[in-house]
């Protein structure tokens, strides 16, 4: 193993707390040249607000560092759709899509339609004209920014993309196009950014499904923390982690021990 992609959220904090250790595992990779990306669902905020947050944490990041869904669905729609685009996120993440020809908040037709985080955005009419852009034009594709079924915030679980995307597919009896976790393509774009095979990287999440299972169907070996929303019942749906830790706090230990030439390696941080 030679480099280490970070999901964000369960891994390096919950909601707006860090998990105790994060900063100084951060530090610890840096310190010891060990490349490594920030893979993440995120579309509730753009990439700028994210290494914003990761400073307040004191884990420096740089934009080029993190890897979220709209950097792929960009790329995507550069080359697969030509016209407006209907896209159904925070109006800050909406932001990154500049480059593209969007949709007017109330077009009665797009090219392509987006589908983030949209948090508490979502109603029925907005559900329901992402439903309608679809239905009267038959083909146009349906984007989704992740398939994650939910995240836990500050004040408890809450409902991700995942479960509108699911919505949407039903009722109109069509596969959307994944451009998060869990699909392969995304991690196939965190590799490119690396320059590494995926043999030779390392995933760390708190979901068994969207970040341990499918970076292991990708190709990648994975570990399992128990922070964010792992739940000790994960570990009995099948699917076998690479290892399992306690937290990231817990990642140079490990590392030291399972990666070749990493024997001569500093001791791991201090638990805070």
């Amino acid at each position: 193993m030679k480099a280490i992609l970070f999901d964000m959220d369960g891994v390096l904090y919950e909601g707006e707390r860090p998990i105790p250790g994060a900063a100084r595992t951060l530090a610890w990779c840096r310190e010891h040249a060990i490349p490594f990306r920030f893979l993440t669902n995120t579309t509730s905020r753009p990439r700028e607000a994210l290494v914003k947050k990761l400073a307040n944490m004191g884990i420096t990041a740089e934009v080029d560092e993190i890897v979220t869904p709209v950097v792929a669905a960009t790329d995507w729609l550069h080359r697969h759709v030509d016209g407006p685009v209907a896209t159904f996120l925070p109006e800050r993440t909406r932001e990154e899509f500049a480059d593209l020809p969007l949709a007017p908040p109330h077009a009665d037709r797009a090219e392509a339609v987006v589908v983030g985080d949209l948090g508490e955005g979502w109603d029925f009419p907005t559900l329901n004209r992402a439903f309608r852009l679809l239905f009267d034009q038959p083909g146009t594709p349906l984007v989704a920014l992740g398939l994650t079924r939910y995240w836990r915030a500050e004040d408890g679980p809450r409902l991700d993309a995942g479960p509108f995307v699911r919505a949407l597919e039903y009722a109109l009896e069509i596969e959307a196009v994944v451009m998060g976790k869990p699909g392969s393509g995304f991690f196939e774009a965190a590799l490119e950014s690396l320059g590494m095979p995926a043999s030779a990287v390392v995933m760390i999440g708190d979901d068994i499904r969207s970040d341990v299972d499918a970076a292991m169907q990708a190709g990648l070996q994975a570990l399992q923390v128990r922070t964010g929303k792992f739940r000790e019942s994960d570990l009995d749906l099948g699917i076998r982690p690479t290892a399992v830790i306690d937290s990231i706090i817990d990642l140079p230990t490990w590392w030291e021990r399972h990666a070749p030439g990493q024997e001569d390696h500093a001791e791991r941080p201090e638990q805070p």
